[in-house]
């Protein structure tokens, strides 16, 4: 079974998903800088294009990884033949934050879907305002505070689960 990077007992996959986790915020920061200061709306969708196809990639692999290599996280935190790491409290409470993020998680990507499918139909090219920007922001920003919230779990779970 393939180690991480971070030097937590994780797999590799955790780790280059932690490591989009917290780089997910700044770049969204960004876009939201560029199309509301700049108003530069082609490289915020670009920006956002390019996020959500790396995102969408990068989750594929780790499921991929998570379910089909590893059989699950609790093959990652209590590895077979080594003494486990984590007991059945501490595995409960695991399992608790992991359901928290995974509300978040599985939600994120419908919102973002929905917000580019809805963009890329309703917005000219090269995208300028309309009709559909006051929906566009709404959604914009619903999915932003969601990305956020998936980020701030699946650290808490990350921390919670591998590095205390």
């Amino acid at each position: 079974m393939s180690r991480g990077f971070l030097g937590n007992n994780a797999s590799l996959m955790l780790d280059v998903v932690v490591c989009a986790l917290v780089l997910v915020v700044p770049v969204l920061i960004y876009s939201i800088y560029v199309v509301k200061v700049r108003r530069n709306y082609t490289r915020h969708r670009n920006i956002q294009l390019g996020l959500g196809a790396l995102l969408l990639a990068t989750v594929a692999a780790f499921e991929i990884d998570m379910q089909l290599v590893h059989g699950g996280w609790q093959n990652i935190v209590n590895r077979p033949g080594e003494p486990p790491r984590l007991d059945a409290d501490e595995m409960a409470a695991a399992r608790g934050l992991l359901s928290v993020h995974l509300v978040f998680a599985v939600s994120t990507p419908v919102l973002w879907a929905l917000t580019l499918l809805l963009a890329w139909r309703r917005f000219s090219s090269p995208p300028v305002p309309g009709l559909h920007s006051r929906w566009h922001k709404r959604l914009g920003w619903l999915s932003t505070i969601d990305i956020g919230i998936t980020s701030i779990t699946g650290l808490a779970f990350y921390y919670r689960t591998f590095m205390s």
